[in-house]
């Protein structure tokens, strides 16, 4: 069967966090032979394709997101064969696996840095950002650093040994490489050959709008103490036009292998113009975190969505999440309206992604001092990302079945009712809610396929239609905490999916009634 060239529009991608998913060897940590064991579920559960967070050779200090080796596999998760054995897997599933690729920073611990930092004249003297002190000894400018504090601070950190700063524009042991020098630009581009001679169908590029910075080092016109208007703000530290040129030599080497996608971490807060550059450029995907972080309102989605739409059109492909490693679950919005959230996620026009445990209904955990690993507080929630980032839940078995052991992360309190195997046996619950959303959209071209048509409700109502030839899905999502009647379309329709009951492929008539905070799907019979 020929594979389908479209699989990252029309398909689902489900973010796998390794240390959290599966425990294989019993140490409390996930790992990659435990992400193999449970790759039946994600194909059960209808999953295309695979984005694993980092699993490479790391100190740590920010769970892999600072590296010392791109092209190892951290003892931690297992080894290249493991890695090797992942992909085997998952080809024999129809799987596709996109790792997270770091191009922007190393841990200050790479071999790389320390050899750049050891004097000013050796071989990777200039792979990093490094620049002398003012007069006054002060850092080189205002450039700020924005997720290890909630306020931002200078994104410089000093080294005795080179008595200069080097640019950290994320914390002191997280460096930034130097892309304008043409030998680290290389180095990054083997990595990503060496993964995808393994197999991976694309990339997840961590903090792409910053790979360049201004080469005359000027001031930041408008310096801010808030993060998010900082980085949609800046004018010399992010977004610099090479970082586009970059972009398409990245484009033109992965075109090397068939349908390989990019998706690139482009900062929440910038204008959907930006996007568009970045495409043009030949990124796949803008990453679009703006349901991760706002209020599931009418207000929001009218104002947002349609824009949204409407401005990519097919010049890019929209993409949405509810949750990822670095901001909070979705059951922060309550259960009713995370249930809304998973209708509205696998209904829109573009890329659904997936976060672990999001489809279990998982919550968040408040971990207690004691117990918490994560070094950095998130600039989004404010808080400390490990309650986010808690062990899947499998089964009602001790430690939810994650591991023989206690796990690095405390459980949710509820694992023992909120997990995988109960979840399975109840038709109403949150898996099956999402199992059946992803059976839907597979199943209805104008849901993976199809163009998107916002409709005008003058209630507490969010709707839409979308269309493919002649199939047509009507999507309602009655937003308020009362019910309301919704006055149909013209046509025959019968239910598919609603949020509040399992009963499906019904017809209906109009007036229809929504609960509060339900959605539903309907289809156009022909």
């Amino acid at each position: 069967m020929a594979e389908n060239m479209n699989w990252w529009k029309e398909g689902v991608f489900y973010q796998v966090y390794p240390r959290s998913f599966y425990d294989s060897n019993g140490d409390g940590i996930g790992d990659l032979p435990g992400i193999t064991q449970k790759m039946d579920y994600l194909a059960w559960l209808g999953i295309d394709g695979i984005w694993l967070s980092p699993f490479f050779e790391s100190p740590m200090d920010d769970f892999g997101y600072d590296i010392t080796d791109y092209v190892n596999v951290d003892p931690i998760f297992g080894t290249l064969n493991d890695f090797d054995a992942l992909m085997a897997k998952a080809n024999e599933l129809g799987l596709k696996v996109v790792l997270d690729l770091v191009p922007n920073h190393t841990s200050y611990k790479h071999p790389w840095f320390v050899e750049s930092r050891s004097n000013r004249n050796n071989p990777k003297a200039d792979w990093y950002i490094w620049h002398d002190a003012k007069d006054d000894g002060t850092p080189p400018n205002n450039w700020a650093a924005v997720s290890n504090i909630k306020t931002v601070g200078s994104a410089w950190a000093w080294d005795e040994t080179r008595q200069q700063y080097y640019l950290a524009s994320f914390s002191p042991v997280q460096p930034d490489l130097n892309w304008r020098n043409p030998a680290v630009k290389a180095a990054i581009m083997d990595v990503v050959k060496f993964w995808l001679k393994r197999g991976v169908y694309g990339f997840r590029i961590d903090m792409i709008d910053y790979l360049s910075k201004d080469a005359e080092f000027r001031d930041e016109p408008q310096a801010t103490f808030d993060a998010k208007d900082y980085i949609s703000a800046s004018v010399y530290h992010v977004n610099q036009i090479e970082t586009m040129h970059y972009v398409r030599e990245l484009r033109t080497l992965l075109d090397q292998y068939p349908n390989r996608v990019t998706i690139g971490e482009v900062a929440y807060h910038q204008p959907l113009d930006l996007l568009l550059k970045f495409s043009e450029y030949g990124l796949d995907m803008p990453f679009n975190f703006r349901l991760s972080i706002a209020p599931l309102t009418k207000e929001f989605l009218t104002g947002f969505i349609k824009t949204y739409d409407e401005t990519l059109t097919d010049k890019a492909q929209p993409n949405y999440s509810f949750a990822n490693h670095d901001v909070l679950r979705g059951m922060r919005l309550g259960e009713p309206r995370a249930r809304l959230a998973a209708l509205l996620l696998l209904t829109l026009r573009g890329t659904p992604f997936i976060y672990y445990g999001e489809e279990l209904g998982m919550e968040n955990v408040d971990v207690p001092a004691e117990r918490r690993q994560d070094p950095f507080v998130s600039y989004e929630s404010g808080g400390n990302r490990d309650t986010n980032r808690t062990p899947m839940q499998w089964s009602a078995e001790p430690f939810a079945g994650f591991s023989p052991i206690e796990p690095w992360l405390p459980l949710g309190v509820n694992y023992a009712t909120l997990n995988v195997e109960v979840e399975k046996q109840h038709p109403s619950s949150m898996l099956n809610l999402y199992k059946r959303l992803i059976d839907l959209r597979r199943a209805h071209p104008a849901l993976h396929q199809g163009h998107m048509s916002v409709l005008d409700f003058d209630s507490n109502v969010y709707g839409y239609t979308r269309t493919a030839n002649d199939d047509q899905a009507l999507v309602l999502l009655n937003l308020g905490d009362v019910q309301e009647e919704v006055t149909l379309p013209e046509g025959d329709w019968r239910l598919q999916i609603s949020t509040h009951h399992t009963q499906g492929d019904t017809p209906v008539t109009s007036p229809l009634t929504l609960q509060a905070y339900e959605g539903v799907v309907l289809a156009k019979i022909s």
